[in-house]
């Protein structure tokens, strides 16, 4: 009898949940598709002003030549550690090419690494330049490369590890 009455209160508490999720999802629905063809009236607007053009984002040109002048090697030493889980500068490969003497060495020119299609098809020396816009963005600067770092957004940031990898040889 006490098996009876707990089969049946756990059925009806389970009768009842299942009536209030219908209920409660024939109250309160929500999207469009419950309200018919009739176009539905948006709660408020914000308005915005026209643009002209003219204000549009202004690229900001950056100064390369004064970023590198006042290039800390100590902080372009503690950006290092966010590459340093790839890469090496003792000579020896890891997930990515070494980086002893990156600056000034030609594109996907470390011997037995295995490089990305897209860094082998990239011509070009790793220029302080270049090199600036490819850790802002990598995968911008070079498309289908397999490098997954997000990059460094600070520009001083970048000067400053371009430095420091400049110093290691």
């Amino acid at each position: 009898m006490t098996l009876t009455k707990a089969a049946g209160g756990f059925i009806g508490a389970l009768l009842f949940l299942m009536l209030a999720n219908w209920g409660a999802s024939e109250l309160y629905r929500v999207g469009h598709d419950h309200h018919g063809d009739e176009e539905i009236a948006q709660a408020y607007t914000i308005p915005v002003p026209e643009s002209d053009g003219a204000a549009e984002a202004e690229v900001v040109e950056v100064d390369f030549e004064a970023l590198m002048a006042s290039a800390d090697l100590a902080q372009g030493e503690r950006e290092w550690a966010k590459c340093r889980s790839c890469h090496q500068l003792n000579g020896t490969d890891g997930v990515g090419p070494h980086l002893n003497g990156v600056v000034g060495r030609d594109k996907a020119s470390v011997p037995g690494f295995n490089y990305s299609a897209a860094a082998q098809a990239m011509p070009g020396v790793w220029e302080p330049e270049n090199l600036f816009e490819f850790i802002a963005n990598p995968r911008g600067y070079m498309p289908g490369t397999t490098m997954s770092f997000a990059g460094i957004r600070d520009d001083q940031a970048r000067a400053s590890l371009i430095a420091f990898l400049a110093s290691n040889p």
